[in-house]
């Protein structure tokens, strides 16, 4: 692959190369709770990724993954898994058929919605995103429901969404230990959407400097 660009090989993957991997998801995904499957699974994807980032054999998945800014190709082939499950959900007796989206499961049907009450005074939502605009981050920082601090970041426009992501938690958290906060207990609850910033997070074996 010398000499092929970035972009092109981003295409390349998301064009051919995941269509293939995610072939039959929905029979095969449950054989993807064992861990020897997982890794066969992501090698594929981790070789891509190398070839991306331009980076060492050492480098961890899920850090290749945040530097490409390609979704895992676990959570691709759950999503895969899910969406085609909540498609059929009415048509489990047909063998192959193909449900048109008029006739699709409406999202209030299949998804679930709760709110959970925090007890915590100090509440952190951190956001990242990229577009033809550029790489950017940004955190409100809210005390007993009020907005007190608002943080924003610009990053480089080669970093990847999950980078904007990760780089908001990580100012959040710097921010907090520098604020003046009487009688509050320093607990704090971060709300995040980047799951593979949770995934990385519940990793063991990676080690995060900061």
């Amino acid at each position: 692959m010398l000499g092929i660009s970035h972009e092109a090989l981003i295409t390349i993957y998301k064009g051919a190369i995941l269509q293939l991997l995610l072939y039959g998801a929905p029979v095969w995904f449950e054989a993807l709770q064992k861990e020897c499957n997982r890794t066969v699974y992501n090698r594929v994807q981790r070789l891509i990724n190398m070839k991306i980032a331009e980076a060492f054999r050492t480098t961890s998945n899920e850090a290749l993954c945040t530097l490409t800014g390609l979704t895992p190709i676990v959570i691709k082939a759950e999503k895969a898994a899910k969406l085609y499950n909540i498609m059929r959900k009415s048509r489990d007796h047909v063998i192959d058929y193909e449900v048109p989206p008029k006739d699709w499961l409406h999202p209030a049907d299949s998804v679930r919605i709760t709110e959970q009450k925090d007890e915590h005074a100090t509440q952190v939502f951190t956001g990242g995103s990229k577009n033809e605009h550029g790489v950017g981050a940004g955190i409100p920082i809210f005390i007993h429901s009020k907005l007190e601090h608002r943080l924003r970041f610009t990053l480089h426009n080669r970093c990847s969404n999950n980078q904007a992501e990760q780089l908001a938690i990580v100012k959040a958290l710097e921010t907090i230990e520098t604020l003046h906060i009487n009688d509050i207990p320093r607990t704090v609850t971060v709300h995040t959407d980047s799951r593979i910033t949770l995934q990385s997070l519940k990793n063991k074996k990676i080690t995060i400097t900061l």
